[in-house]
């Protein structure tokens, strides 16, 4: 652990560390328990993943699973290709050790915060194009986002920032595949 933090840079807001220790001091059993689930979903992107891959799948949907695999490919580019080796920063798992971890600590960079990147890519991929949908997957991927704070993986910034690129990708997704649905139309299926 030490070789990791050593690799990487500490800087953080005072702000962020008093927010992190709030989010300890209301701890209980039942958020101990089903906060770990909520972020799970956010684990290497699998549960957006399986919603895009089944949006593809369905006929009706295909124009939107499109869009979503778009914003996952731009997004993770921009948060986990460019981003977290660029900029290094450390976990605040890997500074205070002693809190007590509900999840496994996590030994990539912690900014921006891919489990908010990737889920309010594809929330919002489906927002822009079904809003009773796109409704729950945005609290699902706020909910995610929360989480990564609960568990002490990442610092505030890094979940803001990882949703800021997210929604970004999302928004950046509906334009491309507008101006290839125009450009193609039915020459291709999506």
């Amino acid at each position: 652990m030490e070789a990791i933090i050593e690799s990487s840079r500490v800087f953080y807001f005072d702000w962020e560390l008093n927010l992190l220790h709030w989010f300890q001091s209301i701890h209980n059993d039942f958020l101990d328990f089903i906060v770990p689930q909520i972020t799970f979903l956010g684990n290497a992107g699998w549960f957006w993943i399986v919603i895009t891959i089944l949006l593809i799948v369905l006929p009706l949907n295909r124009k939107l699973g499109f869009q979503a695999a778009i914003s996952i490919i731009l997004t993770v580019l921009v948060c986990n290709v460019i981003l977290k080796p660029m900029v290094m920063r450390c976990r605040p798992c890997w500074l205070e050790q002693d809190v007590q971890m509900l999840v496994k600590v996590p030994h990539d960079f912690s900014f921006p915060s891919g489990h908010s990147n990737i889920s309010f890519a594809v929330a919002t991929a489906i927002f822009t194009r079904n809003k009773k949908f796109g409704i729950p997957a945005i609290i699902l991927a706020g909910c995610i986002a929360i989480s990564r704070l609960y568990v002490f993986v990442h610092w505030p910034t890094d979940v803001i920032v990882g949703t800021l690129i997210g929604v970004s990708g999302g928004i950046v997704s509906y334009f491309i595949i507008n101006a290839l649905y125009t450009k193609f139309g039915r020459k291709v299926d999506i």
